[in-house]
């Protein structure tokens, strides 16, 4: 049975996971066992129906191999926590190697890449766009030949400068042969969202109903999640995404931004009779893997990292601090398990100083507010940093309640 065709069938949503695989060309590379607990904290959203909703793309086996042996690990250790998949190139040697890497796991899958406009197949494979895609239908073929438990999809690359007819003809020619999915991906990141919604709306219009298709859009413009939910909104339920963005050049759509949306915003985003879960995602998972995998690739967690971030439910001004809820989208503690925590700025009030002060241990009437508040502001200035962190903080309180207010440090 493909879980994956299922789940989109019935209108659930999937997430295709791709931060270990196009997360490498970010230059990142995950170890095969940070691979596998990935896997399975990103399957873990979803609790059992991790196969379902999570398709984790596990890497590119035809590279050497150690990238064999990866995704080979991450098949048999992963199982049962999302649906594991390997990728290749569209050429008959890589292909056996993926099946070989995922064969025998539950759910497993091969993702063949094959291009489908007339430049990029000139380029990849030096023949026309029609020759590229009927050499797709054929490596399909010969994937079911080659194991019929192994899923086979195929990713039609640079689909976003491609013929949206001769698309549909293929993808439809590709399901017959046994595709589970066709994707289509924006490999450069340069598709405005009114032109990615009209492609997936006629290429799935002309291919009929048997194919699913799915989605794989960069971010080289900023555009990758304004596409994603252009996609979602033509009826696609199949979604690539990478967890802090990570993937070639400027990556593609965040799984965390996505994520949170369909799960805050489905009715809004794919119709008011949307049921886009059989399990609805645990986002308090969404922080710890977040970290996890800024740790392991050193891709860093900015202040401004949306739904992740290190600001995300911090406060440091007087306003914000008085009606929190009127300045943030959602409760990050109700909905990310995200602690509101208040940080001192060169930005904070009185209030926002006394609070600190009493977080720490320290009553301080107004004046003594006061005379912290400047010391504050000074100290920010006088370092050019705009966060005083709590130590100094404790250090200046200290003297301040035993009279040496004017400690300049």
């Amino acid at each position: 049975m493909d879980l994956v065709r299922e789940s989109a069938g019935a209108g659930r949503v999937v997430l295709w996971e791709e931060s270990a695989r196009d997360g490498a060309q970010a230059k990142t590379l995950m170890t095969a066992g940070f691979r596998v607990r990935l896997a399975r904290e990103t399957g873990r959203i979803f609790g059992s129906d991790g196969p379902r909703h999570v398709v984790f793309a596990a890497g590119f086996p035809a590279v050497c191999g150690e990238e064999f042996e990866a995704v080979r690990r991450v098949a048999g250790e992963a199982e049962g926590a999302v649906s594991v998949a390997a990728v290749c190139r569209g050429a008959r040697r890589d292909l056996e190697q993926a099946v070989a890497s995922v064969r025998g796991s539950r759910h497993a899958r091969v993702m063949v890449v094959v291009p489908a406009s007339e430049a990029m197949a000139r380029v990849m494979v030096h023949r026309a766009a029609r020759e590229a895609l009927q050499t797709g239908v054929d490596l399909v073929k010969r994937a079911r030949d080659l194991d019929e438990g192994v899923a086979v999809d195929v990713c039609l690359a640079d689909a976003s400068r491609a013929d949206h007819a001769l698309m549909a003809h293929y993808a439809r020619a590709m399901t017959g042969a046994g595709a589970g999915l066709v994707v289509l991906a924006d490999t450069v990141g340069a598709q405005l969202p009114s032109g990615c919604g009209e492609m997936f709306r006629r290429v799935r219009a002309e291919a009929g109903s048997e194919v699913v298709l799915a989605s794989h859009l960069h971010n080289d413009l900023g555009l990758g999640l304004a596409n994603t939910l252009e996609a979602l909104a033509a009826g696609v339920r199949v979604v690539s995404s990478s967890l802090l963005g990570i993937a070639e050049r400027a990556g593609m759509v965040a799984t965390e931004q996505l994520l949170l949306l369909l799960a805050r915003h489905a009715r809004e985003l794919l119709g008011a009779g949307a049921a886009p879960w059989w399990s609805p995602p645990d986002l308090t998972r969404l922080p710890v893997i977040a970290e996890m995998v800024a740790g392991e690739t050193g891709v860093p967690l900015g202040v401004t990292t949306p739904i992740v971030g290190t600001g995300v439910g911090s406060i440091s001004t007087g306003t914000p601090f008085v009606h929190p809820r009127l300045f943030q989208p959602y409760d990050p503690q109700e909905l990310l398990g995200i602690t509101p925590r208040v940080v001192l700025t060169h930005l904070a009030s009185a209030r926002v100083v006394a609070a600190v002060a009493a977080r720490l241990g320290h009553t301080l009437d107004g004046e003594r507010t006061r005379t912290a508040m400047a010391w504050v502001k000074g100290r920010a200035y006088r370092t050019g940093r705009a966060v005083v962190e709590d130590d100094a903080f404790a250090d200046y309180l200290d003297g301040l309640t035993q009279g040496a207010g004017e400690d300049t440090r």
